[in-house]
């Protein structure tokens, strides 16, 4: 089920559950909000379009949030001039969670949220007996100089074994 919502001059197609940027909107986080201009409802493939809204048809929502957007920089210039100006704006945005799609003479009724299981308490760290600290394999400590001069030696000498004298011409 689906529905197309005129929210703040914008047309959303908006589904249950889903969270959506509009532009701001007046209302604290956590304030549950409807909006009553609903263009289009489709119910399994039954759709209702309105002329120009459905008849007693809303969409529940609920504010989660007020955020800024990107920053755009506006930078205008006039050549030859010596005009130019820069301005920065943020576009304030409100993300809301759409909680349900009711038709005429429905009710939202909010569910309670499932609880959540308990976590799982961690495996305790078991201590290494001595046994098993003398079998475990002891890796080597390499030093950087050591591990990185044999490197560079070795590739010296097949630069210069790659190029080749350049033999000169002789002039008469």
């Amino acid at each position: 089920m689906y529905a197309i919502v005129d929210i703040a001059g914008q047309q959303f197609k908006v589904k249950k559950d889903q969270s959506i940027f509009v532009h701001r909107l007046q209302g604290s986080e956590g304030t549950k909000i409807e909006f009553d201009n609903v263009l289009l409802i489709d119910n399994e493939g039954k759709i209702t379009v309105g002329s120009p809204a459905v008849d007693g048809a809303r969409v529940a929502a609920k504010i989660l949030s007020h955020d800024k957007g990107d920053k755009v920089i506006v930078f205008k210039k006039k050549r030859r001039k010596g005009y130019q100006k820069s301005n920065g704006h943020r576009q304030s945005f409100t993300k809301i969670l759409i909680q349900g799609i009711l038709s005429k003479g429905e009710t939202f009724v909010e569910t309670a949220a499932a609880p959540k299981k308990a976590a799982k308490p961690k495996k305790e760290v078991t201590e290494v007996t001595e046994e098993v600290a003398q079998t475990a394999p002891v890796a080597k400590k390499t030093t950087k100089k050591a591990s990185t001069a044999a490197p560079k030696a070795a590739a010296k000498p097949a630069k210069a074994a790659a190029k080749k004298p350049v033999k000169k011409k002789k002039e008469e």
